[in-house]
């Protein structure tokens, strides 16, 4: 539940959302989102957290990264690290856990309902301090995917569910084919 007069934060989990909306088959339209929860309340911040591959000559998720920044969303981001696993295969690591839990607790004085999207159960203490604070907390992720992309913990830790699936109509558009990773289609059919 939303109220109007109420101040509003957007807290954005980009791997986990994008994640979630993949799993149900569609893409987020970032400026339909925004819009979405203008609607819903006073707005003040809506931030968007991702690792970033700093050595590769072009990331997929840059354009989508710089369209945001430009469109009124608030990006914190960090390189990612790379190495190599026990099988010899490339992996990217970047976790954005710690930085959107202390950007979440310094604006939680200033604001009344803080949507999370993210399914990860390690935000559990976070919701939670958010609360004791009076905070209310609703989280967007989903059930509806095989497996489910939120942890039970977080979301019967949170004020307000939110399934992904049923803001599908309202924010998302039919995801691209551009092999794995489509987000940087996302930034040039968002404007």
């Amino acid at each position: 539940m939303f109220y109007k007069d109420e101040r509003l934060a957007l807290f954005i989990d980009g791997s986990n959302l994008y994640a979630a909306a993949k799993a149900l088959g569609f893409d987020i339209d970032y400026k339909l989102l925004r819009q979405e929860f203008m609607r819903r309340g006073k707005l003040l911040r809506a931030f968007y957290y991702t690792a970033l591959l700093e050595n590769d000559e072009y990331s997929p998720i840059r354009p989508l990264v710089d369209w945001l920044h430009y469109n009124g969303f608030s990006m914190v981001t960090k390189p990612a690290k790379e190495f190599t696993d026990s099988q010899g295969r490339r992996k990217v690591k970047g976790n954005m856990d710690i930085e959107l839990t202390v950007d979440a607790m310094e604006l939680a004085p200033r604001v009344d309902h803080i949507v999370l999207f993210s399914g990860d159960g390690d935000f559990r203490p976070l919701v939670e301090s958010l609360q004791r604070q009076g905070v209310r907390v609703s989280v967007v992720s989903t059930i509806r995917s095989q497996p489910p992309m939120i942890a039970d913990e977080l979301r019967r830790q949170a004020d307000n569910f939110i399934e992904l699936d049923e803001l599908k109509e309202v924010i998302g558009r039919p995801p691209r084919d551009q092999g794995d990773d489509s987000r940087s289609s996302r930034a040039s059919s968002a404007t």
